[in-house]
């Protein structure tokens, strides 16, 4: 009866465990938007600190991405700061936070009118 208890204990956690890998697994998958890419803080005021943001209409709506604060994203933060707008693709790994979408940015490209 003992050994009964432990397997099913065991297969619980495994079970518990496999979820939460698949939700990490879609959680880390690479998506890449287009949009405008503006400062957080200089541009929309809603960002302690200067922070890119791409902005992307999705069924009528504007759809803000705050871009995490990595050395991808600060070397393209000299374009925007300050009220300038430049259109860009991002890829990354979007998850969501207090009900706004936070990206880690691998690679922003300027998209060339």
């Amino acid at each position: 009866m003992k050994k009964m208890r432990l397997t099913i204990a065991l297969l619980a956690s495994l079970a518990v465990a496999g979820a939460a890998m698949t939700a990490m697994a879609e959680d880390s998958k690479e998506t890449t938007i287009t949009g405008n890419m503006v400062c957080g803080k200089c541009t929309l005021h809603e960002t302690e600190k200067c922070q890119n943001v791409v902005q992307v209409v999705a069924d009528g709506k504007t759809v803000n991405y705050y871009l995490k604060q990595n050395d991808v994203s600060k070397a393209e933060h000299g374009a925007v700061c300050h009220g300038e707008t430049e259109k860009v693709t991002v890829t990354g790994t979007v998850k969501e936070k207090d009900g706004k979408k936070m990206m880690a940015p691998t690679k922003i490209e300027v998209v060339k009118s």
